[in-house]
């Protein structure tokens, strides 16, 4: 897994600091005095350049995942056994302490239901709803390259999650809609990166997450380490109008600290296609689709997104 991880990291580098030419056809030399276009950022895609000493803005995104199946254990779609959704509702507060070093929380709201259902845990039981907080992640990234001709943005991540969501006492009648966290704390180490390659941004994350022991129910559980790789790019078409593609994936490891996972081993792959509308310096709007490709024991969701973004 460690070698992996290192040949995506050049792989990302490789791509983000290659010497360039225009997208729009004609030769577009880098200007570090010049002013790159503001835009909101990708919907999934963290990204990389810090939002200055002293800047605070609000973000809150509605996503509603609709689950239309499961990805099994050897990466087939097949049925949920219902209709289940899930109303999840992140409120980020970015703010900056100096020109290179910025906080980042997330605190979510998240309301799950299901209908339709025909679940060995709970015969007879067909819906069910439960709401409330989700866990916080706070963030400190700390810019280390600042862009030049040949080198991207680089930003170090370090995160840490906090188990606020309800993960205890959980009932069978509720069909697993009363589970809002995964009740383990979490340390995220990871690499931001973004290149400005006029009239596109890309942007690229590679994040490694550790859990601490849990437990979820009545249940002590151990889950696995999980690696993030999400890719981006922005097109950007005019001052306030921009499009948006971006690929998405989390993939399992090994577990670096505490006891080996008993856990199934899960993935997710994705794409998110979506169009920004940046009004003015304080106002920024965003949506999309997400859609899961692929992947092994997790939710196949389609997930409409928005956002809108404000800069005090």
């Amino acid at each position: 897994m460690r070698s992996r991880l290192l040949f995506l990291s050049l792989v990302i580098w490789g791509i983000l600091s290659a010497p360039h030419s225009s997208l729009a056809g004609d030769s577009a030399p880098f200007n570090p005095e010049k002013p790159l276009p503001s835009t909101i950022g990708p919907l999934i895609t963290d990204t990389a350049v810090p939002i200055g000493q002293g800047n605070l803005s609000i973000q809150p995104f509605c996503n509603l995942y609709i689950t239309g199946g499961r990805f099994s254990p050897n990466w087939r779609r097949v049925s949920n056994r219902g209709d289940f959704y899930s109303l999840q509702v992140p409120v980020n507060f970015n703010y900056g302490f100096t020109p290179n070093l910025e906080m980042l929380l997330i605190i979510p709201y998240v309301h799950n239901w299901a209908r339709n259902a025909n679940l060995p845990a709970a015969p007879g039981v067909r819906a069910a709803d439960f709401d409330g907080l989700g866990d916080t992640t706070l963030y400190l990234k700390y810019r280390f390259q600042k862009e030049t001709a040949s080198l991207p943005t680089c930003e170090a991540v370090s995160g840490f999650g906090f188990p606020t969501g309800h993960h205890l006492h959980l009932s069978s009648v509720k069909l697993g809609t009363d589970q809002l966290g995964s009740g383990a704390y979490t340390f995220t180490a990871g690499l931001n990166l973004s290149k400005w390659y006029r009239p596109v941004y890309l942007y690229a994350n590679l994040w490694y997450t550790v859990p601490t022991t849990a437990t979820v129910g009545s249940n002590r559980i151990h889950d696995r380490d999980l690696v993030t790789l999400n890719l981006a790019a922005e097109w950007v078409l005019t001052r306030q109008w921009a499009l948006l593609a971006e690929l998405y994936s989390k993939w399992p490891a090994g577990n670096l600290v505490g006891p080996q996972s008993q856990q199934p081993s899960r993935a997710l792959l994705g794409m998110v296609v979506g169009l920004e509308y940046n009004m003015n310096q304080h106002w920024a709007f965003a949506g999309g689709l997400a859609l899961d490709l692929a992947g092994k024991n997790n939710p196949c969701n389609y997930t409409p997104m928005l956002t809108c973004k404000y800069n005090f």
